[in-house]
């Protein structure tokens, strides 16, 4: 996360809610060999206490926990690179605005009939996003398709120690050139959801009204 207090003064409730709208991050724990990653979808609960994941066996992380490991979870969001000469002030640096949010706690194994309830759990919370859709359910599945399937997936537990937010929005630069740099990023931002991230830097409030 970044260090400066300027981009870390997001409510919990704002970073619980982002990962939970997002659902789908980077899984990272210290394998025997180094680090271990694997990219996963993420159902965190509404108090942030706790998240459900799921991966397949084969995956490395899943042959390594065999018991409860240490773990971080890193979801991010929209993200673009800022010209200099974006702001409209002399004597600026390029970077990078973006939103980050990384979560650390303690990964541990499922039992396997705690799978099906939790791929429910999962599945159920993306679709209502898609309503009125009607909801996909694991009971559209032809029988015996599911089980075959669920025999080469992992269900496990995360354990949130902490939750920590980065919002780079640009609140340490003068108002009038954030917003300007804000213009340019819906432009010709050099990212991701740069209209999103747009939006946010036009929102951010400046680090001396915090």
């Amino acid at each position: 996360m970044h260090p400066n207090p300027a981009f870390r003064h997001e409510t919990a409730s704002r970073n619980i809610g982002f990962v939970r709208e997002r659902g789908f991050g980077t899984l990272a724990i210290n394998g025997e060999d180094g680090p271990l990653t694997a990219h996963i979808p993420i159902l965190l609960n509404e108090n942030g206490q706790q998240a459900e994941l799921h991966l397949v066996r084969s995956n490395p992380i899943a042959r390594a926990c065999k018991e409860p490991l240490d773990a971080v979870v890193t979801v991010t969001g929209p993200d673009s690179y800022i010209s200099p000469d974006w702001y409209g002030v002399e004597d600026q640096v390029p970077t990078w605005n973006y939103v980050a949010i990384r979560i650390t706690g303690t990964l541990r194994p499922l039992p396997q009939d705690q799978l099906h309830p939790l791929l429910n759990r999962l599945s159920a919370h993306f679709e209502e996003n898609l309503l009125p859709k009607a909801p996909w359910t694991t009971d559209k599945m032809s029988d015996g398709v599911l089980e075959r399937m669920m025999r080469q997936i992992q269900p496990f537990h995360f354990e949130v120690a902490k939750i920590d937010g980065t919002w780079k929005l640009g609140q340490n630069k003068p108002e009038d050139a954030r917003l300007t740099a804000a213009d340019h990023v819906a432009g010709y931002g050099i990212g991701q959801e740069t209209q999103i991230l747009s939006a946010l830097m036009r929102g951010a409030k400046p680090e001396t009204s915090k």
